[in-house]
C-alpha cells in the first residue's frame, strides 16, 4: 500500500478587494475618478471631461475666495475700533449675511459635477485670491480701503469666470456667478459710500 503524500489544500482565491471608501487613485478634485465606494452615480452631467475641469477650477477658486472674503469680514468686524465702530461693526456682519450662501452653493454646485471642494486652510489659502490678515487692524478707513480693493478683485473674476464656465457648456454656473457678482458690486459700492465720509480722513 503506497502512501500518497498529503499536499497541503489549496486556499482558493478571493477575488480582490478594494478597501471600503478607499480612493484607489490619487485624490483629484474631481469625484468621478475616485475608484471609491457609492461612487458609481457621480460623473459630469451634460459637460466633458475638459468643460469640467474648467468650470471645476473656477469653482474651487471662487469657493476658496468666498471662504476667505468671509472671514476677512469677521476678522475686521473683530477688530474694528473708533467713531465707526458701531456703523462697521453691524455692517461687515451684514454684508457676511449677503456672501456666506455663496459658500455651501459653490461646493454643492462642484460636487452636483461630480467634483470634490477642497476646504483645508491650507488649500483655502492657496486658492484663494483675498488673503486674510494675520495683523490686527484697527483704522476704518484702512480696513474699508483694503476691503474695496478685495472685493473690486473678486466682482471682476465672477464676472470673468461667467464668460469663461458659459462658453464651457455650463450656463447654470454663469448664474451662479452673475448673482455673486451682482451681491459683491452692491457691497462694494456701500463700503465705497462710506470712504466718502469726510471724519474717516
Amino acid at each position: 500500500m503506497t502512501k500518497k503524500s498529503k499536499a497541503a489544500p489549496k486556499k482558493a482565491s478571493a477575488p480582490e478587494k478594494k478597501a471600503s471608501g478607499k480612493a484607489t487613485g490619487a485624490a483629484k478634485a474631481d469625484a468621478a475618478h475616485l475608484s471609491t465606494t457609492n461612487n458609481a452615480l457621480v460623473d459630469h452631467a451634460y459637460l466633458s471631461e475638459s468643460e469640467f475641469g474648467t468650470v471645476a477650477e473656477t469653482l474651487q477658486r471662487n469657493l476658496a475666495t468666498t471662504i476667505s472674503l468671509y472671514l476677512k469680514f469677521k476678522k475686521y468686524h473683530w477688530d474694528i475700533r473708533g467713531r465707526f465702530f458701531r456703523d462697521l461693526h453691524l455692517a461687515y456682519d451684514e454684508f457676511i449675511e449677503e456672501i456666506f450662501p455663496g459658500i455651501d452653493e459653490q461646493a454643492e454646485r462642484l460636487v452636483a459635477l461630480g467634483g470634490s471642494p477642497i476646504a483645508a486652510p491650507s488649500d483655502i489659502e492657496r486658492f484663494s485670491i483675498v488673503k486674510v490678515p494675520t495683523e490686527t487692524v484697527r483704522d476704518a478707513r484702512t480696513q474699508v480701503a483694503d476691503l474695496v480693493a478685495d472685493l473690486t478683485r473678486v466682482g471682476r473674476g465672477y464676472r470673468d469666470d461667467s464668460q469663461t464656465v458659459d462658453d464651457a457648456n455650463d450656463p447654470a454656473t454663469a448664474d451662479l456667478y452673475n448673482g455673486y457678482a451682482a451681491t459683491i458690486d452692491k457691497i462694494r459700492w456701500m463700503l465705497q459710500a462710506i470712504m466718502d465720509d469726510d471724519r474717516m480722513n
